[in-house]
């Protein structure tokens, strides 16, 4: 069926989870139960079609489908499934998924109960007014605590046990009753298909063809391919040179109404203009105000990344610049250091993000790269009252032109069984971390493996989570802990710049901007760590951590020796000091012309160091 005649009959909805609490599996079942896909054709994560969202089993890329579902009263009913991103790197991109959406299916492992992610999507969802329904997942597993988790879910989130749905997305059991639920329980969309077109853009991807390809949810009026339209936050005008729902591919239709999910091709050619959570309206006689919750992009973590070759530089610019195409989120711009030579700095969500560009550089266009230390921006004035931003830890002022740095914060939460309060409090003060409060996440009465958990709430710097806090967090929690953090804002701080030399040459690459009383203790591990990575060279290379001139940590790497006197048997001692003499000036000259190579593993070793 095309459409539903009557419009109450459509449901627009998306799912919601912690990352692996069996998102994407419990979709591939709600598309195998409808019929949208013929058993044959589908395979596991439907809806993730990148080859790096398989393997990590995650969402990176929100996508939609057009269900067509045959409910229990014998009517006809249109679903709309936007699948959402997981990870919180991409909140921003799933708060513009639920604005897109009426209702939401909340899953929660049967195995791992809440979890941190599954607290703050409950909370984006209630912000946009969304009907929820929970349901708990894996239950087909013997190490699945379902009573446990009842518990939880009626204790923190507040909903009676009679309203969670227990199924297993893998077996394919109770997900026809999720289908029923979701005929009932989620309110058919509002909006009105007479009045001015406004349609909120929930995701877009570039076609080589047709342009950017945008992700709509239409909430007033109508598009019919060739309307002239307008996005209302960036000014740009275009026009619909194709209109069509996902079924998953494109399914081209006549036209789009208010409450349908769908795309439009625009031919514009820059992924840039076309944001998420921007409005769409006609051209003419559009909306006057766009829809509410638009934010731009706003990179959080930056790096450096350069080719291992240095002839790689164009193919990287080209990468980078194809890469952008289809994700709006990745800033970049050139930038070059005297040790690995021309790259590019750049702008990214999350740490996640940096490494999933990273790993897509590297697999999708053959590129060896090299990654600095992530670092954050900070906000600096000056002692002449000039206010920076700097990304680059190498554009840092000297200590005595800054009048106050500000860097920014964010508050996390840790969510942990009880036994390891300890050991995690002790972790984030470690890491800077300044408590705010505990909450016990109910009483268990039925007990299980996980036991009494707790919610730890914190506030630290978003520099201190960019190296081995989340691994730190995993390795002391035995695995069991989740994180979730949201940027509060900049907070002034007391920092320095720590420079590391090799052979008397700043590789920026290491530059870190750390408080001064940790200079110590981590230029220590630096030239420590540089000194087993950096193979020896035929002179002696010294290795140094400074704050300004002065050096906070030394080592040094020997040099090679070459026995010189071997051919020496025996004979006048003048002889030999000559060649030893001859020896010591060849290698005082080498090092003053000699540049050490700096393998690549010693920067993904030095990126681990906390």
């Amino acid at each position: 069926m095309d459409r539903p005649l009557d419009r109450k009959n459509i449901r627009n909805f998306c799912i919601i989870a912690h990352i692996d609490h069996g998102k994407s599996t419990l979709a591939d079942r709600l598309i195998e139960l409808t019929g949208a896909m013929r058993s044959g054709d589908i395979c596991n994560q439907v809806l993730d079609s990148m080859e790096l969202e398989r393997e990590r089993g995650i969402t990176i890329k929100a996508k939609a489908i057009r269900l067509d579902y045959r409910g229990a009263d014998g009517g006809a009913y249109q679903l709309n499934l936007i699948d959402t991103p997981g990870h919180v790197d991409f909140s921003y991109e799933v708060s513009r998924t639920l604005a897109a959406c009426d209702g939401a299916v909340l899953v929660i492992d049967a195995t791992q109960g809440i979890q941190a992610q599954t607290l703050a999507n409950v909370y984006f969802a209630m912000e946009h007014n969304l009907e929820i329904i929970p349901v708990i997942n894996k239950i087909d597993l013997p190490s699945s605590e379902t009573g446990q988790v009842l518990d939880e879910i009626e204790n923190v989130l507040g909903y009676d046990r009679e309203d969670v749905l227990l199924l297993s997305a893998k077996t394919g059991q109770g997900v026809p009753d999720l289908l029923k639920e979701i005929v009932r329980r989620i309110p058919p969309p509002a909006g009105d298909p007479g009045r001015p077109l406004r349609a909120l853009i929930f995701d877009s991807h570039y076609d080589s063809y047709k342009g950017v390809v945008a992700y709509l949810r239409l909430i007033d009026g109508h598009i019919v391919r060739g309307d002239r339209l307008r996005l209302m936050r960036q000014e740009i005008e275009m026009e619909a040179l194709e209109v069509g729902y996902f079924a998953p591919d494109q399914c081209p239709v006549a036209e789009l109404i208010a409450g349908d999910v769908g795309y439009i091709a625009t031919g514009l050619k820059n992924v840039r203009e076309c944001r998420v959570g921007d409005t769409v309206t006609w051209a003419h006689k559009g909306a006057g105000e766009p829809l509410a919750g638009y934010q731009p992009a706003k990179p959080m973590v930056f790096a450096g990344i350069y080719p291992t070759q240095a002839d790689d530089y164009h193919q990287l610019r080209e990468a980078i610049d194809k890469l952008s195409l289809n994700d709006a989120s990745l800033s970049s711009e050139p930038e070059s250091s005297p040790i690995l030579g021309h790259g590019f700095r750049c702008g990214f969500l999350g740490l996640l993000h940096l490494d999933i560009v990273c790993e897509r550089l590297e697999r999708e266009f053959g590129l060896s790269l090299v990654v600095t230390v992530p670092g954050v921006s900070f906000a600096i004035t000056t002692t002449g009252g000039e206010q920076k931003t700097i990304v680059n830890p190498s554009e840092f002022p000297a200590p005595g032109e800054i009048a106050s740095i500000e860097e920014p914060w964010v508050k996390i939460s840790v969510i942990t069984p009880s036994k390891f309060i300890g050991p995690l409090m002790e972790l984030v003060k470690e890491y800077e971390g300044s408590y705010r409060h505990t909450e016990y996440l109910g009483q268990s009465t039925t007990g299980g493996e996980m036991g009494q958990r707790v919610r730890l709430e914190y506030e630290m710097p978003l520099r201190s989570m960019l190296t081995t806090f989340y691994d730190q967090l995993k390795s002391r929690s035995r695995g069991y802990a989740s994180l979730d953090h949201e940027f509060t804002g900049y907070r002034e701080a007391r920092l320095v710049k720590l420079d590391v030399l090799v052979n008397d040459v700043v590789v920026d690459a290491f530059s870190r901007i750390i408080p001064p009383e940790k200079a110590h203790e981590v230029g220590r591990a630096m030239v420590d760590k540089l000194k087993e990575v950096i193979p020896r060279q035929l002179f002696k290379v010294p290795i140094q951590a400074a704050v300004g001139s002065r050096v906070v940590a030394r080592a040094d790497i020997a040099a090679k020796r070459k026995d010189v006197l071997a051919k020496c048997y025996g004979g006048d001692i003048t002889r030999k000091r000559k060649l030893l003499e001859k020896q010591k000036e060849g290698k005082k000259k080498m090092k003053s012309i000699g540049r050490v190579e700096v393998p690549k593993e010693a920067f993904m070793d030095v990126l681990k160091l906390g």
